[in-house]
């Protein structure tokens, strides 16, 4: 199976002289072609360091970071910052939607600056894309105007607009309430069947117990891993005992 992405002995620091410390200590990870990747952990364990890292948002101090076959350190600065635009996509917590714009503008804004002569293509996807995610009609909306599940939904068409090779999440679900939460995984899902690759931080069992792949960090280092392709994916309980009984094992 091709790997999209393949990290070695990562390591990155912060701070300065005496209080220089380690958020990341030889991380080594691979993620798949199409693979469903949860990364769970406590807080301050080096989770949201890890995707930074992995996708080319943060550097590393040590190791490397291969992404489709190019080492991210030996890409300068507007290599990378194209990388990402057009074989990556993310989704935040908190949606980072500008507020001077209506939704369908923001969905489609980077593609537009990409490829202006292309808009209307670039319209039809946008709106294509909102259909799916259940979002339709939403186009003119404020982004006051609509809920937090509906933003995070038109976050997550502005993710797909470049037909990324991988989604990257940090805490997508983290401030929404139950029914709204799911509601987004499952689109994560039909995403991930379709042969995204997505890799998701999170703190919710019930999330990560939808992913085929899990790694468990803290203090910087993968401490255990586990997968739950033994499993139907309609196997909910299975697949949440399984994944609560790992954190109480490792004590997260």
């Amino acid at each position: 199976m091709k790997k999209i992405i393949i990290g070695e002995n990562i390591v990155k620091s912060l701070g300065e002289g005496n209080e220089k410390f380690n958020v990341l200590n030889g991380v080594s990870v691979e993620i798949n072609e199409g693979e469903f990747v949860a990364v769970m952990g406590p807080s301050g364990s080096g989770k949201t360091t890890l995707m930074f890292t992995l996708s080319g948002t943060d550097s590393v101090d040590g190791g490397k970071v291969i992404f489709c076959g190019k080492d991210l350190s030996s890409l300068k600065e507007q290599e990378l910052a194209d990388m990402r635009r057009t074989k990556m996509g993310f989704v935040f917590q908190q949606p980072t939607l500008l507020k001077n714009l209506n939704i369908l503008d923001n969905i489609i804004l980077s593609s537009m600056l990409d490829n202006r002569k292309n808009s209307i293509n670039i319209i039809e996807k946008a709106k294509n894309l909102m259909k799916k995610t259940g979002i339709e009609g939403l186009e003119k909306r404020d982004i006051t105007q609509v809920s937090g599940g509906q933003l995070q939904r038109a976050g997550i068409c502005r993710a797909l607009m470049c037909n990324p090779e991988i989604i990257f999440g940090d805490e997508p679900t983290g401030s929404l309430n139950s029914k709204s939460a799911q509601g987004i995984m499952n689109i994560f899902s039909e995403i991930n069947a379709g042969g995204t690759a997505l890799m998701l931080v999170t703190h919710d069992a019930k999330v990560a117990a939808q992913a085929e792949h899990i790694m468990f960090i803290r203090d910087g280092k993968i401490i255990n891993e586990i997968r739950l392709s033994k499993f139907n994916g309609t196997d909910t309980d299975s697949r949440m005992k399984e994944v609560t009984t790992k954190m109480q094992e490792i004590g997260i």
